[in-house]
C-alpha cells in the first residue's frame, strides 16, 4: 500500500507518496491528485493509494526545512521508481550541488550519452522526486531557465534562495 499526504508549504501545496521503502514521490504545487494517481498506477499497479498525514513527520519537516532556505539536503530514505535511463540521469541531477546548475547538455556528458540532451530533458520532466532530486537546477545552455514541472517562477525561486545561501 502507498500512503500520502498533501500539505501547505510556503511554496504552496507538496504532495508525497511513500511505500513501505521510503519516499517514492513528492510533487510540486502544480500537480494534482490525478497526476499523482496515474504517476502510482503506472509504477506501483495493483497498489492502494491512502491519504494518511500521519508517517510523514519527518519528511514533512526536511522538506519545510529546505523550502525556508535552512536544509541543503535530505535524509530520509527514497524508493526511486523510474526508467533505467531516467534513473541514470536523475543519479547525475542529484550531484549537482546546492547552489549550482548544469544544463542538459552537461547531464548529457555525464551520463555518456553526449547527444541525448532532449531525452535527458524528458528523463529531468519526469523526475517523481522533486527537490529531492534537484530537477529545478538543469538550465539551458547558456544558461537560462528552461521548463519546470513547478513554472519558471518557482525554479527561478528556488535559484535565487540557493544562491542566497
Amino acid at each position: 500500500m502507498l500512503t500520502y499526504d498533501r500539505y501547505r508549504t510556503p511554496i504552496g501545496k507538496l504532495t508525497i507518496v511513500k511505500s513501505d521503502h521510503g519516499v517514492c514521490y513528492i510533487g510540486l504545487p502544480s500537480v494534482g491528485p490525478e497526476q499523482v494517481q496515474a504517476w502510482a498506477q503506472r509504477y506501483f499497479p495493483g497498489e492502494s493509494l491512502r491519504m494518511t498525514p500521519a508517517p510523514f513527520e519527518q519528511e514533512r519537516r526536511e522538506l519545510l526545512e529546505y523550502v525556508q532556505g535552512y536544509r541543503t539536503e535530505f535524509t530520509f530514505p527514497i524508493d526511486h521508481r523510474n526508467t533505467p535511463f531516467s534513473q541514470h540521469v536523475l543519479k547525475e541531477v542529484s550531484q549537482v550541488p546546492y547552489g549550482g546548475t548544469a544544463s542538459y547538455g552537461e547531464i548529457a556528458q555525464r551520463v555518456g550519452r553526449p547527444q541525448a540532451a532532449r531525452a535527458v530533458g524528458r528523463a529531468v520532466a519526469t523526475n517523481p522526486l522533486a527537490l529531492v532530486i534537484p530537477c529545478h537546477r538543469v538550465v539551458g545552455t547558456d544558461g537560462s531557465l528552461t521548463g519546470y514541472g513547478g513554472g519558471l517562477r518557482l525554479k527561478k525561486h528556488l535559484l535565487r534562495m540557493e544562491a542566497q545561501r
